[in-house]
């Protein structure tokens, strides 16, 4: 028997790819840049923003300052509509309903900030979790000890 279930959010948890995208295109076309469907935007996520951010860009484009000033404009844009589309995929609820009634705890940890991340739960999920863990800046990728099974 498993004592502990730790989840992703996005992609895994909740279909966020149609926030992800808006909030994307809409900072690369407050600096004139080229947008990028929807379905593209499956292969730009999975490794944070700057990266998500980094990969958007056309490729002449991608300095330091570019990455830093469109990852801005996104953050901004994302914080006003983080839940517009975003969702929980189907059957998600249901798994961890049962996954408690079973005595089993359940966290998620993602790459996504911290404070997106615990927006995005809050908003979306009921169920509680015994962690909830975004990316902070100079914190290493690592769960909190809260989740000691001892």
């Amino acid at each position: 028997m498993y004592r502990l279930v730790i989840f992703d959010l996005d992609g895994t948890l909740a279909d966020t790819l149609s926030d992800l995208a808006y909030s994307g295109n809409t900072a690369l076309e407050h600096f004139g840049y080229p947008t990028h469907d929807t379905e593209e935007y499956r292969y730009f996520v999975g490794d944070g923003i700057p990266m998500l951010i980094r990969r958007i860009l056309p490729e002449n484009q991608r300095s330091e300052e570019n990455i830093s000033k469109v990852k801005a404009e996104f953050d901004r844009v994302y914080a006003e509509h983080f839940d517009v589309f975003t969702k929980p995929y189907e059957g998600i609820s249901e798994l961890l309903e049962r996954l408690s009634e079973r005595g089993v705890m359940t966290a998620i940890a993602s790459n996504k900030a911290a404070e997106f991340t615990e927006r995005v739960v809050s908003k979306l999920f009921t169920h509680r979790f015994s962690a909830v863990c975004g990316k902070k800046e100079g914190v290493p990728k690592s769960l909190p000890p809260i989740l000691s099974l001892e």
